[in-house]
């Protein structure tokens, strides 16, 4: 069998046994533990499937229940895959296919404001309570900051938080803009602990509604001000620009709009902070799978991709951080709280939305863990004098 012959190329270390819908086993690679783990495909259309495009049916098999995992996780699983994988494309049918999808993609991803709109909605208007059950207490959806990999999640996530203030050096009284500011933590945060004036702008009507009502309770409504609105929309300068978790759903071909909107928003002495998930690797198609059950219009850039706009649009990449492994560890302890919450997530949804949410939180951990992902902090200013010369400000 084709895909037989595929796997054992590809796994060197540890390994597995694949059970075949007519119920014939396959070792794969050398399994290390006592009692492998078992793969059981029960749809034979999966043989062919998952040699010509793994990275989308293996999900979708999971979710649908025609792939099963005997004697382990999915987790355990998917961390002997990916350390295998790495960074490389699994097979060669599947680099062509990805291609091809990735250029047809390319060419019909009209991220204009009404699509826009519709992709936040996809994912972020599913439940508040959803997100409740394993976001962290300020319900920050993004990377956290792991200073120490023992501490809790709301520690790292405030860690973040405060690590990005530092890097905008906010003065008392500037103006601040945050684009994509989510359940509005991020930006009531700001404003308490910098004495400025925030403008928060989203895309959710959900997380809309969250932040202006999260914000009056605090009694911050008039230091902080949320609107449902495009970027692309604002015509306003601002003395600071942050933008958290936001670019991955520009798309490509809006990365020189985004840019230049960002320079044309931001004073002459400001400073920007873009942090967004990135790839180590060259420029490549985006997650089958992913993309389509999970984050619509959504892309993940290469740094060489980032570069160019950036330059074009007359603004200064003034520092640069690569975090690496804090998302693999956001990702897992996201991961842990929603599996502790299945018969909650049950109640909500149903076996398969639990199925489809375990993959993506186990699969995109491991992706940072093992794969191209990381997250990338860009600093942008327009000259030279506008922040210190070294980083003391931020340390």
């Amino acid at each position: 069998m084709q895909l037989v012959n595929l796997l054992k190329k590809i796994f060197k270390y540890d390994g597995f046994i694949l059970i075949d819908s007519d119920s014939k086993k396959y070792v794969i690679g050398k399994p290390i533990k006592e009692i492998p783990i078992q793969i059981r495909i029960l749809d034979k259309s999966l043989n062919y499937k998952l040699l010509l495009l793994p990275d989308l049916y293996f999900g979708e098999a999971y979710t649908n229940g025609s792939l099963i995992i005997e004697n382990g996780t999915l987790t355990e699983f998917l961390e002997i895959a990916f350390r295998n994988i790495g960074r490389k494309d699994i097979s060669l049918y599947s680099k062509i296919i990805n291609k091809i999808r990735g250029s047809y993609r390319y060419l019909t991803n009209f991220n204009k404001i009404l699509n826009s709109k519709n992709n936040v909605s996809h994912h972020y208007d599913i439940s508040e309570k959803l997100y409740d059950l394993f976001l962290d207490e300020k319900r920050q959806y993004s990377c956290a900051y792991f200073k120490n990999e023992k501490n809790s999640l709301d520690e790292a996530q405030n860690d973040k938080i405060n690590h990005i203030i530092k890097k905008l050096n906010i003065k008392p009284n500037q103006k601040v803009l945050d684009i994509g500011s989510g359940w509005g933590s991020l930006a009531i945060e700001i404003a308490k602990k910098t004495n400025s004036s925030v403008t928060g702008i989203t895309l959710s009507e959900n997380q809309y509604e969250h932040s202006v009502k999260k914000a009056k309770e605090l009694n911050l409504d008039n230091q902080v001000e949320f609107k449902l609105i495009d970027y692309r929309q604002l015509n306003e300068k601002f003395d600071r620009i942050v933008s958290v978790g936001m670019f991955e759903h520009v798309g490509r071909k809006f990365y020189s709009t985004y840019f230049k909107q960002v320079s044309k928003l931001l004073d002459e002495d400001g400073v920007a902070l873009i942090h967004t998930i990135g790839s180590v690797n060259p420029p490549r198609d985006p997650q089958p799978w992913i993309t389509k059950y999970i984050f619509p219009g959504g892309y993940t850039p290469s740094l060489s991709q980032l570069a160019t706009p950036i330059e074009k649009s007359g603004l200064v990449i003034s520092d640069m951080e690569v975090l690496r492994m804090h998302y693999s560890h956001t990702l897992r302890h996201w991961k842990e709280r929603f599996l502790s919450k299945k018969d909650t997530v049950l109640e909500m949804f149903d076996e398969k939305f639990m199925r489809m949410w375990e993959f993506y939180l186990a699969s995109c951990e491991m992706a940072f863990k093992w794969g191209d992902q990381v997250v990338f902090q860009l600093q942008l200013t327009k000259n030279f004098t506008s922040l210190p010369n070294t980083r003391d400000y931020i340390y």
